[in-house]
This record gives C-alpha cells, structure tokens and sequence, in this order.
C-alpha cells in the first residue's frame, strides 16, 4: 500500500477519536489534516506500525487543541453542546457501546474529564488501545497512564446518563415525543418525560434558546407547548421538515428548512420516559449535518 492508502485506510479510525476528544467536526477535521501533514513528512524508517503511529499523532494534536479550546468555551454564550453528528453502521455486538461513547449526552460528561484523562478514556475504553501506546500518544509512563485512567473510570461512570439499551424502544419513546411536542399535546409530554427531565440547548448566541438548562418535566412542558404554534426561530413552521434521524449513534429529531439543517435534538431515555434532552441550534453546530457528514459506529 503506497502511504496515502495506508493513511486513507486509518482516516475513519482518526476522525473517530479526534471527534470524541473534541466534540466538534471541524476541529476533528483539522486535527485529522494535520497528522496527514505529519505522516506525509515523517522518515518511513522511524514507523514500525503504522496505526499506532497515527494515533498517536492525532491525539498529540487533539490534546493541544483540546487545551486551547477550553478557554474559548469559558466565553461561550449560554450551554456549550458537542456537535451533533448522523452515524450509521451494520447492528453488531459493541455498537450499543460504541454508540453510548458518541452521545451527546456521554460527550458532555467528557468534556468534565482533563485533557490527559480524556485522551486516555477514549483511546482505552472506547477503542481498546494498550497503555503502552496511550503512554507513547499523551507523553505519560504506563504507570501513570493507568491512574489517568482510574481517574476518568470513577468520573465518568459516577456522572454517566442511565439509557435503555433496547433500540427499538428508543425510537418509539422519541416518535412519541416528536408528536407530542410538535401537536402542543401537554398531557402526552407530561407522560413521556421523566419528573426530573432537563433540558439543554445551544444557540450560541446565534440562535434563539434558553440560555440555562431547563429542569422537570412541567417547565420543559410549558417550553416545549409555547414554540410549538410559533415561528421557529423567524421560519414558519409549514416550511419546515421535522423527522426521526439517527443523531450520535441513537434515535433523535432533525428539524430542517429547504433541506437545510436549523435544529437537532437528542435525548436520553431510560425505563420507557426521557430524563435528558440535548437540542443544538447554534448554525455553526451544524455544518457537519449540512454537510452531509456522517459517523460509522
């Protein structure tokens, strides 16, 4: 294989754990650019496996972006949300793993982790690589690698979102609520959700939304039935496609106009009712989904 086969051959791989580190394409998309660059000048004599060196490299540079990013999102206007992605993929036995590790909802529990712990969770727990390699990727020892990891383990398995595994279930509680919430049908969303359900959105600054989250199901009720009978964010409601998608490895709703993605919602549902909803309008969060963009699970 000439060198850009072998590159092409991991690009998927790198997108995957680039985007899972950052949670937002554009920035997956450099990074996976830039260790293209890096291959492409790297002595052939110096890389015994290939994978592995190319892993390295892009967590190398997730983790310096990584860095840089967090004080950006520090000035962000209102919720910050990773942004949303279309997967697709053949039902196997790890997808509902590797379909957890993409949600919205389990990228913002990353988001919490350090850089270093980050990098370490997803390389280990989500795509199964050794410590010596994460060690060789983020600079550490083997030794300090596992404490990284013992770390993020507890972190993330303490603030987790509980979810029904069962995809069928998933869709039918999310066509439930797609018709409750697009009639205005108060009593129908008050049985869907859960009590203690939140509510986060993201618009950026750029995009009409609730700044903070909004908690129990009553108030994301009476938020959910007051947009319902308006304009969406200055479009008539009648100029818009509201449907079902896959959205980060899980049923959810993409709202478009023209053929233009403007919203994507997501949700986390546990024991039949929806504890969590992630909704995504800020116009920059979207250019992956106008993009066509999609992510193999």
């Amino acid at each position: 294989m000439t060198d850009e086969e072998v590159f092409e051959a991991n690009r998927e791989l790198l997108f995957a754990v680039a985007y899972r580190m950052l949670g937002t394409v554009a920035d997956a998309e450099d990074t996976v650019q830039d260790a293209w660059l890096r291959w492409s000048a790297a002595p052939r004599s110096d890389i015994a496996e290939p994978r592995a060196y190319l892993a390295r490299t892009v967590t190398h540079i997730a983790l310096n972006r990584l860095r840089s990013a967090r004080a950006r999102r520090e000035a962000y206007v209102g919720s910050w949300l990773p942004e949303p992605l279309l997967t697709t993929g053949q039902d196997t036995a790890d997808r509902a793993e590797l379909a957890e590790s993409v949600s919205l909802a389990m990228m913002v529990v990353l988001e919490s982790l350090t850089p270093e712990e980050r990098a370490v969770f997803v390389l280990h727990e989500v795509f199964g690589f050794p410590h010596a390699e994460i060690a060789a990727a983020i600079g550490r020892t083997d030794v300090s690698v596992r404490q990284l990891m013992h770390r993020a383990r507890e972190h993330v398995q303490a603030r987790r979102p509980r979810f029904d595994v069962d995809a069928g279930q998933q869709r039918e509680v999310t066509e439930r609520f797609l018709a409750a919430a697009s009639g205005g049908d108060i009593d129908e969303l008050m049985l869907v959700l859960a009590p203690d359900v939140i509510l986060v959105s993201d618009g950026g600054g750029k995009a009409k939304a609730p700044l903070r989250p909004v908690i129990g199901a009553a108030k994301v009720t009476r938020f959910l039935a007051a947009i319902s009978d308006q304009p969406y964010m200055g479009i008539d409601r009648s100029e818009m496609t509201i449907e079902v998608a896959e959205i980060n490895g899980g049923p959810g709703i993409l709202v478009t106009t023209g053929g233009r993605p403007i919203t994507a919602v997501t949700t986390v549902i546990a024991g039949g009712r929806i504890t969590a909803i992630q909704l995504v309008a800020n116009p920059d969060k979207l250019r992956g989904l106008r993009a066509g963009r999609t992510l193999p699970l």
